[in-house]
């Protein structure tokens, strides 16, 4: 049967640079000074420099100011879900189609023949799909199909349905997107646990072109990882004022123990040992419970680290940062992708890098 590629991989970030001005609002929320000092404990131990929006930061800001310069955030007045999807749809498109274009297609785009959108901090009908096919100038007749609101792991998904299409119809030329504007979903709340996430989301979007041409990754095996029963962990729910993230912080732990004991079950799916390693940065101590878990040398995430320093978690266009930046540095080699979402679910990709 037909191998699948991912031939390579392009991404997009707004242009402002909106964590330490997050970091300073999430912080005047808490109440006490026992949360606050917490919290820039947290803030500091991040590994997180650079976070970027669709949103300007307020150039002055201070108690009573919005956060941003266009008062979307306005104490005491935050947007209502209705507002929030507003802005998605004003932003979206145009950070979609920067990342399809830094993608290269070579003028090559009437032979896209599926388009696969990856987005879960956004509605919009007609669609992403529809936009990039206009924008793009794509073909009337692309089959589309959009993966919508699956967490960080739906990049993941949207990976394996496009290696589907390939294996099934060898000459499909299939245009995977994946765009998430994390930093429209700011919540006014004196929860520190939910405050605490704050620390890690931003915006970004990446594009991918998967075919059957053996160059970049070879998209080998497949796997989903329930990684616990219990649906609280990780949630994602719509509400009046945006969407409600939670991100326990029994993640890490929970993740290091489902992990553990592991490594024989990938290497044998692989047919050999693990070079190289792309592990979705949902924050520092993700990264550390991963590299616990597998007793991976302290250089073998150095692209997630990376990605997670430069952009922070980006929702599920980030495992796309990671692969990106893999295949931009590393030599051939035997490779294992994994992202995780709500559920708390885990989707995991072995690969071999081929060029």
């Amino acid at each position: 049967m037909t191998d699948a590629y991912l031939n390579r991989v392009g991404h997009a970030v707004p242009p402002n640079d909106v964590h330490r001005t997050f970091i300073d609002f999430a912080e005047g929320l808490l109440a006490t000074n026992r949360d606050r000092a917490l919290f820039r404990r947290m803030a500091e131990r991040g590994q997180i420099e650079h976070r970027w929006s669709s949103l300007k930061p307020h150039p002055r800001p201070g108690v009573g100011a919005s956060v941003d310069d266009g008062g979307f955030y306005r104490p005491g007045d935050f947007p209502s879900t209705g507002a929030r999807m507003r802005r998605y749809e004003e932003a979206a498109p145009d950070l979609a189609e920067a990342a399809v274009r830094s993608l290269d297609l070579g003028g090559r785009e009437r032979e896209i023949s599926h388009l696969i959108v990856v987005t879960c901090t956004g509605f919009m009908a007609p669609g992403l799909d529809l936009k990039l096919v206009d924008r793009l100038g794509l073909r009337s007749d692309v089959e589309r199909t959009i993966v919508g609101f699956m967490g960080c792991h739906a990049a993941m998904n949207g990976l394996r349905l496009a290696r589907h299409i390939v294996r099934s119809e060898p000459e499909a030329r299939v245009l995977v997107v994946a765009v998430e504007l994390c930093t429209l979903h700011l919540q006014e709340t004196a929860d520190l646990e939910q405050v605490l996430s704050f620390l890690v989301f931003g915006d970004g979007a990446a594009a991918a072109l998967v075919t059957a041409e053996p160059e970049g990754i070879a998209l080998d095996v497949f796997a989903t990882i329930l990684v616990s029963e219990d649906p609280s962990l990780i949630t994602w729910s719509v509400r009046d004022t945006g969407f409600d993230m939670v991100l326990s912080g029994k993640v890490p732990g929970v993740l290091r123990g489902a992990l553990e004991g592991t490594t024989d079950r990938f290497t044998a799916a692989a047919g050999g040992p693990i070079d190289l390693w792309a592990v979705h940065p949902g924050g520092r101590s993700v990264l550390d419970a991963v590299e616990g878990a597998f007793r991976l040398p302290g250089q073998a995430l150095a692209a997630s680290r990376a990605v997670l320093r430069e952009f922070g978690n980006m929702s599920s266009a980030t495992i796309l940062f990671v692969l990106a930046r893999l295949m931009a540095v590393a030599g051939p080699g035997q490779g294992l992708a994994m992202a995780f979402g709500p559920g708390l679910t885990a989707e995991t990709l072995i690969f071999r890098k081929v060029a």
